[in-house]
């Protein structure tokens, strides 16, 4: 059986796919690359050493000694920006002053400033860049958003959560704590940013208001620098930290309701768990990232588990299994999903309904920026349209 992921798939040409930046998610862009039908051109790292040791690894057919050669080359069609935060804007750019559609990582830029930057070169050079809210691309989370739409009465309600503990200890570092390469936000900017969009996407709410509150659990660090989500990098010198580690947040949709969530990357015993319920009518329909193949439903008199399966979902969320039911599908799966999809919009020139694309990089800098101007202020903020 082939289903509509994979008839995208098929209808992808042999695009020349460059990666700039090859950590933890640009191995992850490669395998989503490769599996869409591309062809993995070129890698760049941060030093021509790593670059060639990712050419090697990823099975890329050529490595460059910097991400401007990659992007220069007229061997890359697309390129994949996946480097610290600090490096996106200028990367991206390049790409976009060289006519190259684009996958940047989130988030897009550092401030407001940098996200128009970036829109309004994109539209000029007439290119599209995609943005990997990949949790859109459960099949679940789909079908909630059919069913959030159908209700008859809309979302009066939203409550949830993004917790990680992957920087629980002081003697966890990585680059994502340096305000100078993560930007001014780390938690809500890194994690926070996903939550908001799958609950905008979902009910198609907007957040217009909020009130919020950030920690930091140690004002200083001493790891050496490890990857993301290792743990506890040799010891280190002492670092000053004022990025947030928490940030807690109510809030205001353009529909009036009213919802709540909190992000945190020390909550013990918790690796990633993304969760949000949305109260509408009669029901509330509740989805949690680390159990993604069943979607609850919940009503007065009980509650309501629908299994992901072919033949349980509405089309348009039927449209993302892959597998048969009680074959669980996961992360892996939503990023393949959404690189198919991006390079079929950059084939074809039209983006899909629900491809997530630089207009949601740049709502989410700006959701980011309240959250940092609320908590500095002790008050509520409007969040710029």
């Amino acid at each position: 059986m082939q289903t509509g992921l994979q008839s995208r798939i098929a209808t992808v040409d042999r695009l020349r796919v460059g990666i700039v930046g090859t950590g933890f998610v640009g191995r992850i862009h490669a395998r989503s690359a490769r599996l869409a039908g591309a062809r993995l051109t070129a890698v760049a790292a941060s030093t021509p050493a790593r670059g060639a040791a990712a050419r090697a690894e990823l099975g890329a057919e050529r490595d460059f000694a910097g991400g401007e050669e990659l992007i220069a080359s007229a061997e890359v069609d697309v390129v994949h920006v996946c480097t610290p935060n600090h490096l996106h804007v200028p990367l991206a750019l390049a790409a976009i002053a060289a006519g190259k559609h684009v996958v940047c990582e989130k988030p897009v830029a550092l401030d407001s400033a940098g996200a128009a930057e970036l829109a309004a070169a994109a539209e000029r050079a007439g290119v599209l860049v995609a943005v990997p809210f990949v949790y859109r691309y459960y099949p679940t989370v789909r079908e909630l958003r059919q069913r959030a739409h159908a209700t008859e009465r809309p979302a009066l309600l939203f409550s949830g959560g993004y917790l990680q503990d992957w920087l629980l200890a002081a003697e966890d570092y990585n680059w994502r704590v340096d305000a100078a390469l993560g930007g001014a936000s780390r938690a809500f900017a890194d994690i926070g940013s996903h939550w908001c969009d799958l609950v905008e996407f979902v009910s198609g709410q907007r957040i217009v208001s909020l009130v919020a509150r950030t920690a930091i659990a140690h004002p200083t660090r001493s790891g050496s620098g490890a990857a993301s989500f290792e743990r506890g990098g040799a010891r280190g010198e002492e670092r000053a930290v004022g990025t947030e580690d928490v940030a807690a947040l109510l809030f205001e949709t353009d529909a009036g309701a009213t919802g709540s969530v909190m992000v945190s990357q020390v909550s013990a015993g918790r690796k990633n768990r993304l969760w949000f319920e949305i109260t509408a009518g009669e029901e509330t329909f509740a989805f949690d990232q680390e159990h993604p193949d069943a979607l609850t439903v919940l009503r007065r008199r009980g509650a309501e588990a629908i299994p992901r399966d072919f033949d349980t979902l509405s089309p348009a969320a039927a449209a993302y299994v892959t597998l048969p039911g009680g074959h669980p599908q996961g992360y892996h799966d939503c990023f393949d999903a959404f690189v198919a999809e991006s390079y079929a919009a950059f084939a074809s020139g039209e983006a899909p309904e629900g491809l997530p694309g630089l207009g949601d990089g740049v709502r989410a800098v700006a959701i980011t920026e309240a959250v940092l101007e609320s908590s500095r202020r002790g008050a509520w903020v409007e969040v710029a349209a």
